[in-house]
């Protein structure tokens, strides 16, 4: 795993020291926290600003980065028995060490507090959250949390609403709150910074889920280096 490690004027990465003014506004991969929101198999239903099958993609690459790169991740949904339907798979597949914490019915998840104390337990200082609905499962708590102290990134094609409107509401309303609105191909770069690291062919990998044609770019690559090497 590479490690981040702030010395005060370089940023090192395996060894490599960065610029001193670069990377001071990204984040930080070692205070970060991933927090899944409601990715329930009946709201996915509901979903109209994005197609579930990009949303289900995204979400499983941030799930799948967060494993390589040992983030902490949680996730939650508020009644998985109900209409709602059951957390999507792909998420605990993706991160075994994902962390489930129930609720009781709480639309809002920082209204229970079983959440907040395991958010707390990171010792994370910055939350990247993603959910269904974008306006309600991501921003409730969002809201909550930028107003606690944390730093939060809201991975918007990680997330889902019911119509376009509605989601350009949200938007409007993350950037009121000073909530980051982002990307999960973003976060992805974000958190990589370079190339030069032992984990480079793993990363490589996630980009061919959130930019399937980075695939067929990969694949001409390396049959390319085949004729060369032939």
């Amino acid at each position: 795993m590479t490690i981040f490690k702030p010395d005060g004027k370089n940023q090192i990465h395996d060894g490599i020291p960065h610029a001193p003014t670069g990377g001071k506004a990204l984040l930080d991969p070692t205070d970060t926290a991933f927090l899944f929101l409601d990715h329930q198999s009946g709201l996915f239903q509901t979903v109209k600003d994005i197609s579930v099958a990009e949303l289900r993609a995204n979400t499983t690459m941030l799930a799948k980065l967060a494993a390589l790169v040992k983030i902490p991740v949680i996730t939650t949904a508020s009644e998985p028995k109900g209409p709602n339907g059951p957390l999507m798979p792909e998420i605990h597949a993706s991160a075994p060490h994902a962390i489930y914490v129930p609720r009781k019915g709480e639309v809002n998840a920082f209204d229970n507090e079983l959440f907040v104390q395991t958010v707390r337990e990171t010792g994370k200082k910055t939350l990247i959250m993603a959910g269904v609905w974008t306006s309600v499962c991501v921003m409730f708590p969002a809201l909550d949390a930028k107003a606690a102290g944390y730093k939060v990134y809201a991975v918007i094609d990680a997330s889902g609403d019911p119509t376009p409107t509605v989601s350009h509401i949200t938007l409007a309303r993350f950037a009121q709150a000073g909530i980051i609105p982002t990307s999960a191909n973003a976060i992805l770069c974000e958190i990589q910074r370079t190339w030069n690291r032992p984990d480079a062919p793993d990363l490589a990998k996630l980009y061919t889920l959130v930019a399937p044609n980075y695939a067929a770019l990969i694949e001409s690559y390396q049959k390319a280096q085949e004729v060369l090497k032939h």
